[in-house]
């Protein structure tokens, strides 16, 4: 019966995404939108810099940005409300996993082979530098290659090790649940007070101080901490729901 339900909600869903869709003026027909009308004069005759054409790193500051990484100014700052929109797609695939296989009362299933006492040992050894790095590359997510999304998700995979490696692990789903709720809602909060305080919903109200330094890039690497913790957060819980049963 619940999975009846999930699927009938899926369906309801989904008839209502295309439905909103379709004939909608906000959303022209593909290669018929005047991106011109799109842009402000201000953004097209807009400085790089307080003498535009020199970027120098380590050196230079007031940037519109403030990220060495030019995806992460893009991601985060330009189209942060487009991968707003990503995450909560992700969001609605991890809530519909937990539809399909969650339960109130759930235990870890039987795996094919039962690891071993050096297995469970050295993957708790892994999982605290697989949850480093995807926290380091998190965090640093404006300044090389990376962000939220390959961070978190490499969270996620540190979990997953200590899933396969011991057979009786089960993580602190209500935990997992909380930090989901609160990054989720802390990078709607920070969308709201740029449109609040700024002009704009999330606006990058913070200094973009030095180009290159850890504490530059204003509200871009608060939001890609955001980030990593929601997807980290919510591919752990897709984890759980795969590798957990109802209870008899």
């Amino acid at each position: 019966m619940k999975n009846f339900l999930a699927l009938l909600l899926t369906l309801f869903l989904g008839y209502m995404i295309i439905a909103s869709l379709s004939n909608n003026e906000a959303f022209p027909k593909y290669g018929e939108a005047d991106v011109s009308s799109r842009v402000s004069q201000r953004y097209i005759d807009r400085n790089v810099t307080e003498n535009p054409g020199e970027v120098l790193y380590g050196e230079a500051t007031n940037l519109e940005s403030g990220s060495a990484n030019t995806i992460a100014a893009i991601v985060t700052d330009y189209r942060s409300f487009d991968t707003l929109g990503e995450v909560t797609v992700l969001t609605v695939s991890a809530l519909g996993v937990a539809l399909l296989l969650g339960g109130a009362k759930q235990s870890r299933i039987e795996l094919n082979f039962k690891p071993n006492f050096m297995l469970r040992v050295g993957s708790r050894a892994l999982f605290g530098i697989i949850l480093m790095t995807g926290m380091y590359i998190s965090i640093h997510g404006h300044l090389t290659p990376g962000g939220g999304f390959p961070g978190g998700s490499m969270i996620a995979s540190s979990l997953l090790l200590l899933y396969l490696a011991d057979d009786e692990f089960r993580a602190n789903i209500k935990g997992v649940k909380v930090i989901q709720s609160v990054a989720g809602s802390a990078y709607v909060i920070a969308g709201l007070l740029g449109l609040f305080i700024g002009t704009y919903f999330l606006e990058n109200l913070l200094d973009t101080a030095v180009l290159g330094d850890l504490f530059s890039a204003g509200m871009i690497p608060i939001i890609y901490v955001l980030i990593g913790f929601k997807v980290g957060s919510e591919i752990s819980r897709i984890i759980d729901n795969f590798l957990t049963e109802e209870s008899v």
